[in-house]
C-alpha cells in the first residue's frame, strides 16, 4: 500500500534526509492522493505493463505506479534524491531507480533491457523549465512509447492542444498533434504541491499514433518550415520563410508554392494547419529538388 501523498508524510522524509529543494530542478513534490490517483487512472497503467518515470522525486507517484504496473523505471537526475528513493521504494520490488538525466538517457535501450523492446508507458511530473525539450525528445526521436502522461504549466497543456487561429498555436502545438492525440485529464491547483508553485498546472496525455495522421515526405523539413514560421509570427508566411537563411528560400519560391496552394501571398503561418503545413513542405521540397 502507497505511504506517501499527504502534506505530512512529504514533510516527514524531508526532515529525515534534510532535503533542501533545488530549484534549478524545478522540484514541487504533490501532497494530494486523491490527484495521485486520478494520473495513475489517466496513463492507463495495468498490471502487464512497464512505466518510465521521469523525475520520481521522493517516491510519491512511484509508489502508485508500482501497486499497478508489472516494472517501474525511475529516472532521477537528483543524485541527492537517490537514498531517498532507496528507502521510500524498498518494499518495491519491480521498481529500478537510475541517476540520470533523462535528456540524455537512451530510452531504447531501456525498452530493450526493462520491457522486451516493447512500447512502455510514460508518466512525469515535469519540471516547467525542461517541459518542451523532454516532451519533443520523446516524439521526436520515435522510441517507443505507447502513451505520455504528464504534469506541465497549465498554459503549455492548453498550447499542446490548440488549433489555427489562436495566440497560443504554435510549434509545439502542431508537433504533439502530428505525433499524438492530446487530451487534458485533469487540471491540478498550486496547493496540490509542495512548495506551492505560483501557477496552476495540468496532467495530459497523449497517446502515441502509429502512424502519423498526415503525409509528408521529409518531417524534419516541415517542422523547419514551422519554427521559421512561427519565430516571426508577426510577418507572412513568405517573408518569415524568406528571412530565414538555414532555409535557403527566396520570398518568390515561397509565394509560387503559396499560389499553387490558393493562398494569398500575405497569409500567416499561425492560420496554418498541420495538413496545409504538409502540402507547402512537400511543394518546398520539390521546388529544391528540381533545381538539384
Amino acid at each position: 500500500m502507497a505511504t506517501l501523498g499527504s502534506p505530512s508524510q512529504t514533510a516527514a522524509i524531508i526532515n529525515k534526509y534534510n532535503f533542501n529543494f533545488k530549484k534549478k530542478f524545478g522540484q514541487n513534490f504533490l501532497i494530494d492522493k486523491s490527484m495521485l490517483e486520478k494520473i495513475v487512472d489517466a496513463a492507463l497503467v495495468g498490471e502487464d505493463d512497464c512505466v518510465l518515470e521521469i523525475g520520481p522525486g521522493i517516491g510519491t507517484m512511484t509508489q502508485y505506479l508500482a501497486e499497478r504496473a508489472r516494472k517501474v523505471i525511475a529516472v532521477e537526475i537528483d543524485e541527492t534524491l537517490i537514498p531517498v528513493l532507496n528507502d521510500t521504494l524498498s518494499s518495491y520490488d519491480n521498481v529500478t531507480i537510475i541517476n540520470a538525466d533523462i535528456l540524455k538517457t537512451d530510452i531504447q535501450e531501456l525498452c530493450d533491457k526493462y520491457n522486451n523492446g516493447k512500447p512502455v508507458k510514460v508518466v512525469a511530473n515535469l519540471p516547467y523549465y525542461i517541459t518542451t525539450p523532454i516532451i519533443m525528445g520523446l516524439l521526436e526521436k520515435r522510441v517507443p512509447v505507447s502513451n505520455i502522461t504528464v504534469m506541465v504549466q497549465k498554459e503549455v497543456a492548453d498550447r499542446m492542444q490548440e488549433g489555427p487561429g489562436s495566440k497560443d498555436y504554435g510549434a509545439l502545438s502542431l508537433a504533439v498533434q502530428y505525433y499524438s492525440k492530446p487530451e487534458v485529464v485533469a487540471v491540478v491547483p498550486p496547493e496540490c504541491f509542495m512548495p506551492r508553485p505560483n501557477v496552476s498546472s495540468s496532467v495530459i496525455r497523449l497517446d502515441l499514433y502509429e502512424e502519423c495522421p498526415v503525409k509528408v515526405k521529409d518531417d524534419k523539413y516541415m517542422f523547419r518550415l514551422i519554427r521559421a514560421s512561427f519565430n516571426q509570427r508577426r510577418k507572412t508566411l513568405s517573408n518569415g520563410l524568406s528571412n530565414d537563411s538555414s532555409l535557403n528560400l527566396t520570398r518568390d519560391k515561397v509565394v509560387a508554392a503559396l499560389v499553387k496552394m490558393g493562398k494569398p501571398e500575405t497569409v500567416r503561418g499561425e492560420t496554418f494547419t498541420l495538413e496545409e503545413f504538409a502540402v507547402l513542405s512537400d511543394l518546398l521540397l520539390e521546388q529544391k529538388n528540381f533545381e538539384y
